[in-house]
This record gives structure tokens, sequence and C-alpha cells, in this order.
């Protein structure tokens, strides 16, 4: 018999998952061509060359004992922390150590770990719908509550009056993500600000401390010259996640970092326990073949040109068919309006023109459902033939 936490995270399983795995059902059966799978965001676009490049590199002059054995510390190799490090302290003015990180098996791995080294039974973390529905499973895993701030369906930006209103003796923590999955919108500068000044009168009311997680997988991936604030240069208290799934096209190698700042309240502390979280979760320490391709490729980016036509192609070819939608300026996903109040209805009905796409209310948001464009161009343009076909039940 499975336990009981285990019975509720089966029975809420991924939404997202269970989309992806219906795609390559219905691929086998009408030809991969003629399904228009838009559930996961699994990147289309291939790591950097030198990616690539590293690897062979390594394995031809590395001592194999060292580069597949365990790291001397369970945070990571000391040198790679420290270019990273620098590599943050030169593009966001930062000043970050070695020691300021700890690296993760992606940054699913290290918002396990942080949760884990920061969360009681019964604290609550806060997050800001729509937001990545694992999130729920994560802050469930240490028995936290998880306290949702309903959505801003105007600009998908923070509802900051309800999170003031929601912050609690108990708050522990609060996870922001951005550029945001599923929107695609970056949280400006202004509603930073805004947030931090909330947080810093709310840990004086209570005379706690509320830590600022800033989940940053999507951080490169912004359009428009957009900028994407860089949050520890705002608020004291902020840890940040990072992975290199979405950067670099790396989402199946599992690596990525978190950053806890000197000025982190109990930052020393903070940090050795997130280092032993990192070992008694399971993960031991972060992939040690790819921790050192990283530290090679620091400077390497994924062309997210690529992205970004499809974003155009697919943003613009919808809105065309009637489709209502904001613009993402980051990520690559497209939040969807549905034409009608039950999402779930228009997701099924999708499904028969073998469009695959993700009900909002996975996100905490109902009433909208997420494309992932993050697919073949030619995905994106075939598609919309079937999309229009689509539109024709609800735009007459």
């Amino acid at each position: 018999m499975i336990s009981n936490k285990m019975v509720n995270f089966v029975k809420n399983s991924s939404a997202i998952r269970a989309m992806f795995e219906e795609g390559n059902r219905l691929a086998k059966l009408y030809g991969a061509e003629n399904v228009f799978d838009f559930s996961l965001g699994n990147p289309n676009v291939p790591a950097p060359e030198a990616v690539k490049t590293a690897i062979r590199e390594m394995l031809d002059e590395e001592d194999p004992l060292v580069l597949h054995g365990y790291t001397n510390s369970n945070a990571g190799y000391e040198d790679v922390r420290q270019v990273i490090a620098d590599s943050l302290n030169e593009r966001f003015g930062t000043s970050f150590q070695a020691k300021n990180l700890i690296m993760t098996v992606g940054a699913a791995g290290g918002l396990n770990v942080i949760l884990k080294t920061l969360v009681n039974p019964g604290d609550e973390v806060i997050t800001f719908a729509p937001y990545f529905g694992e999130y729920r499973s994560y802050t469930a895993n240490y028995d936290g509550v998880l306290v949702e701030i309903s959505p801003n369906t105007e600009d998908f930006q923070p509802k900051l009056d309800e999170f003031e209103q929601k912050i609690s003796a108990k708050t522990k923590a609060v996870i922001v993500n951005t550029p945001n999955n599923p929107t695609g919108v970056v949280y400006s500068e202004e509603t930073i600000k805004k947030m931090a000044a909330i947080l810093e009168a709310k840990q004086k009311e209570f005379g706690t401390d509320i830590y600022l997680i800033s989940d940053e997988p999507y951080r490169e991936l912004a359009y428009d010259g957009v900028e994407v604030p860089y949050l520890t240069k705002y608020y004291a208290n902020t840890i940040v996640g990072y992975s290199y799934s979405k950067s670099l096209s790396l989402p199946g190698e599992r690596i990525g970092y978190l950053v806890i700042p000197d000025e982190a309240a109990d930052s020393e502390d903070i940090i050795s326990a997130a280092t032993v979280a990192n070992r008694i979760l399971g993960f031991v320490n972060a992939p040690t073949l790819q921790q050192k391709v990283i530290a090679k490729c620091i400077n390497e980016k994924t062309d997210i040109s690529y992205y970004d036509r499809n974003r155009e192609t697919l943003y613009n070819g919808l809105k065309e068919l009637g489709f209502s939608c904001i613009k993402p300026q980051g990520a690559f996903y497209l939040f969807v309006k549905s034409p009608v109040e039950n999402e779930k209805e228009f997701v099924a009905a999708a499904k028969k023109y073998n469009i695959l796409i993700v009900p909002g209310s996975s996100f905490g948001c109902p009433g909208y459902v997420r494309l992932a464009y993050c697919v073949a161009y030619e995905t994106i343009v075939n598609s919309l033939p079937k999309f229009k076909e689509l539109a024709g039940e609800y735009f007459k």
C-alpha cells in the first residue's frame, strides 16, 4: 500500500506530462507530422556546439576518476561555483563568491533543496497564479502550505494588494518565476520594488524572516530587449534558483544552482543546511560532468531567435483567428484565453484536431490554456489551419 501522501500526488499527477504522453500515442496512430503537440516545455533548439566540444575534450583529457566521481563538497566543485559567481558579478554587479553557490540537480532539485532547508510543517509558501504546478508538490514534500495569490488577468503582473493581505506570521517563503511559466510575462522592476517594500514591512511587523525564492530557468529567454531584474539587488533575503535546461537546451542533464547571498538572514546556516539537504534528499551532488561543461561554456547561449520566430508566428496566427492572449516577453509559452469558461472543454475540442494544449487550471488559472512554442517551426505553420478549424467552432 503506497503512502497517503503519494495517493494524492498520483491522483493529481501532472496534466502536462499526461498530455505529452497522449501526444506520443496520437503520433503512432496518425503520424508525428499530423500531431501538433504544444504540451511540454522541452527545448527544440540544440545545445550550442561548444557544449559538445567541451564534453569531448573532457572525456579525452580529464581523469575519469575525478570526472565521474563524487565532488569533495556536496555543494559541487569550488572552481565551477567560482566561475559562475564571477559571471554573475560581471553581469549584475553582485559580489558573490563560490561559497554563495550550491550546484543542484536542475532548478527543480534546487527548489526542493531550499524548501527542505527553510520550511517547517505548517509554514506557508506564497506564490502568484498562474504558476508552475509542481510548486504545490514541492511545498507539500516538506508539509508546507502553498498560499496562492489569484491571477491578475489584465497583464499577469502579481496582485500586490492581495499579496500584502495574505502574508502572515507563518509565511516562510515567496516563490516568483520571471520570465513566467505559463504566461511568458516578465515582472517589471516597479513590481519587484513594490514587492520588496511589502516584504520588508511584513518582516518588521511579524518579527520574522521571509525569503524570496526567485525561480529562474527562463532568465536568458527574453525578447525585444526586455530587462529581467536580478532580484538580489532589491531584497536582501532573496535566494536564486537557476537551471541550464533552457538557456543551454540541457533539460535532461539536470544541472543548475542556488545562489544564497551573504546579505540573506542566517546565510551561513542556510548555506550549510542547503549543502546537507543536497545530500540527504538523495541528490548527493549535481552531475559532475555537467558541472565541468558549464564552467567551460559559461558565456554560451542558446539561439533564441528560433523561439522568437515561433513566438511571432503563433501569436499573430492565433490573434488573427480571434483568440485572445497577451504577447509573451520571455520563456516559450503562450497563455491563451479559452473561448469557453471551462477550459478543459476547449482542451478536449482541440484534441479532435490533434492539437495538444494544457489547461490553465494546472497552473492555478482556470479559463486559460498554455501552448509551448518550443517546437519545430513547421509544427506551428502546419497547425494554423487546424487552429482555424477549431476557431470555427467558437467564432462565427
